[in-house]
């Protein structure tokens, strides 16, 4: 209990950084919109290679509230397209960092890579990005869009609000074998330690970060040898509960089913994934890793306990994200025009 006690304080010192804890409500255009105080940041000043809260402040002012009608939109037609967005941002900023590069289409790129196979959303951002290409031309890159309709995606299932700085640009290049950087849930804790570190992010952010678990699905054929023949023993994976077992074998008929990653409350953001798991109901094995190595265990035990920590510190741990290796100086990258291409 002690140590619960001990990320709780950890956890809060952290979001204090980036939450503010008084909300704001406005309409703009009929629709209502809970957003956060954020301090307005001067246009330019002497530190224009970073990101800024107040980067589209003059030359695209509604740049939030397009992200969020255009993506709201989406979702009232495809709850699910929330959680493929989350998604998507994070295999953007794995590989090469939050650059879009993701979002480049042509053979060999990170989007024509089998890991990528199964990643959706690129139509929602395609949408968004025409829309500001009307209001703002040639202004708003598409990194900064992916990241802000990541946020934007967390707050339509109920997640927490956080404060997006602006000022990415466009990587010209992708290469889908560096797709293999992209953690896809069969990796020991070691492993995903390693790679969440070379990102600058840390053990309480690999942990928190899995929690975006509490939404989303995953297809049958990633979890078919758990169920059936785990090590080539021809049995289960002992990690999982029988009864559980015994439900996913009746969810998934097909490898190409999708079943839910949270079997509790599967379309509300909540910490419901961090309390499956000791019962032995993570899906995926690294799920199940996070609650039996020692090194992520009291930390999934905190934020069980404590669900308004998961939400604070999964903010936080969101905006480190779609911070890692940003490009920002004009020599770096560019605005594309067309998300799906470069502009030469």
């Amino acid at each position: 209990m002690k140590a619960v006690v001990l990320l709780s304080v950890l956890f809060l010192i952290q979001a204090a950084a980036v939450v503010s804890s008084a909300d704001k409500e406005y309409d703009d255009d009929g629709e209502e919109y809970t957003s956060l105080e954020v301090p307005l940041l001067p246009e330019s000043s002497d530190f224009d290679d970073f990101l800024s809260y107040g980067f589209y402040r003059k030359s695209c002012p509604g740049v939030d509230r397009i992200i969020h009608q255009k993506l709201k939109q989406w979702y009232d037609e495809d709850k699910t397209i929330a959680a493929s967005i989350i998604r998507l941002h994070f295999h953007d900023c794995v590989v090469r960092g939050c650059d879009a590069s993701i979002l480049l289409d042509y053979e060999g790129s990170e989007r024509r890579a089998p890991a990528s196979k199964t990643l959706r959303g690129f139509d929602v951002i395609d949408d968004i990005k025409a829309e500001l290409e009307k209001q703002c031309p040639k202004t708003v890159s598409c990194a900064d869009i992916l990241t802000a309709a990541a946020r934007e995606a967390t707050i339509l299932v109920g997640g927490p609000y956080w404060t997006v700085p602006y000022g990415r640009r466009d990587g010209v290049d992708s290469i889908g074998s560096e797709t293999g950087l992209v953690p896809m849930g069969l990796e020991g804790i070691t492993d995903l330690i390693e790679r969440y570190q070379s990102l600058g992010l840390n053990l309480v952010d690999l942990v928190v970060l899995s929690g975006a678990h509490t939404i989303g699905r995953a297809t049958c054929g990633s979890i078919q040898s758990r169920l059936y023949n785990y090590s080539g023993t021809g049995k289960p994976d002992p990690s999982m509960s029988t009864s559980y077992v015994n439900f996913l074998r009746r969810k998934c008929r097909w490898a190409s089913d999708y079943v839910d990653l949270d079997a509790t409350t599967p379309n509300k953001f909540d910490n419901a994934y961090y309390t499956n798991l000791p019962k032995k109901m993570g899906l995926l094995p690294s799920d199940s890793a996070l609650y039996t190595d020692r090194r992520t265990a009291p930390i999934v035990k905190a934020l069980a306990y404590q669900p308004s920590i998961f939400r604070l510190q999964f903010a936080v741990s969101m905006a480190k994200l779609g911070n890692v290796q940003v490009l920002t100086d004009l020599f770096e990258g560019e605005i594309r025009t067309n998300c799906s291409c470069r502009n030469y």
